[in-house]
């Protein structure tokens, strides 16, 4: 059976960067590992052995691994800003592969627009998201059934996902980081409207 430590997740695993899993295993296809959950990429200031959550993550994310792989051939995932694209790079930058399929909803850019970002050597589809979830949003944007996924476990939902993924292509306008920053709203904070 396909281990976590036999994939690039093993050395996340090991940063403490994999967050609140709702899946963390090996899925239906042979040698792949697959991740739901958050991810880390910027810690709080650790106070002597105190374990304080991550001051930013990127949420809802769903990824793979393959066996005996160093990276990480697709992930997407939810960020609050765009701004947040080069602590996510940073973060899996050992993970990354030129030819991956790494797609990111942001919350702060224009919900009429999208874009492709370059990043040390890879391309990020970067999509506004519409108060839906990733799962939601991404299966609307491959032209996945949600009916059809019902009967499915997690496991087998996330490689439907993943099937229909790695096929896809857009021509979206390309920009640098630099001009998504100028481009990007201001950040929500995610806790306004709620009760106390």
């Amino acid at each position: 059976m396909t281990t976590m430590e036999s994939t690039i997740f093993g050395k996340l695993n090991s940063e403490h960067r994999l967050q609140n899993p709702v899946f963390k295993d090996a899925t239906k296809v042979p040698g792949r590992f697959g991740f739901r959950g958050e991810l880390a990429i910027k810690f709080a200031p650790q106070v002597a052995d105190e374990a304080r959550p991550p001051e930013i993550t990127c949420d809802q994310v769903m990824a793979y691994a393959q066996e005996g792989e160093n990276g990480m051939p697709f992930f997407t995932g939810y960020l609050l800003s765009f701004g947040y694209l080069e602590m996510l790079v940073e973060a899996l930058k050992d993970a990354l592969l030129p030819e991956g399929k790494y797609i990111l909803f942001c919350n702060n850019i224009d919900l009429l627009k999208k874009y492709t970002v370059k990043m040390n050597g890879s391309t990020f589809y970067i999509l506004p998201i519409d108060e839906a979830t990733v799962y939601n949003e991404l299966l609307e944007l491959l032209h996945l059934e949600k009916n059809d996924l019902k009967k499915l476990d997690t496991a087998g939902k996330l490689d439907a996902v993943i099937a229909k993924a790695m096929s896809f292509s857009a021509n979206y306008p390309e920009i640098t980081y630099e001009e998504g920053l100028q481009l990007m709203g201001p950040v929500r904070n995610p806790n306004e409207n709620r009760p106390v």
